[in-house]
């Protein structure tokens, strides 16, 4: 088995993180997933929730995802999010801002959103 798996995430605007990990940690319609190198093949919907990424040389990186799907095969990983941000580009003020108006609001999906990118950010 493999030691490292290669990860691409990907949002509809951007690359937004590409290297090598030893694990994956995605929210999915299913439910939570973890990908670890010699995974079964696997193709799902992403739900909007943070993805964690424990890199091969021991660090994190986080990101709010919001929809998509992931796919793996052949110790590779794709993330394919509609809208995808790294935990350290997130304005911990404006999203605080954003989940206060979008409660007042009663916008629920704004609400899922704001919400995801503050649970990114406290798990940096």
């Amino acid at each position: 088995m493999a030691a490292e798996l290669h990860v691409e995430l990907v949002a509809a605007d951007r690359s937004v993180w590409s290297g090598e990990a030893t694990l994956v940690v995605a929210r999915t319609a299913s439910g939570d997933i973890g990908v670890m190198p010699g995974h079964q093949p696997l193709l799902g919907v992403l739900e909007s929730g943070p993805v964690t990424i424990r890199t091969s040389d021991g660090g994190t990186v986080i990101a709010a995802v919001h929809g998509g799907f992931i796919s793996f095969a052949d110790n590779k990983l794709s993330l394919l999010a509609e809208i995808a941000e790294l935990s350290e580009e997130i304005d911990v003020q404006r999203a605080e801002r954003a989940l206060e108006r979008a409660k007042s609001d009663a916008d629920a999906s704004a609400e899922r959103r704001a919400d995801v990118r503050l649970r990114a950010v406290s798990t940096r």
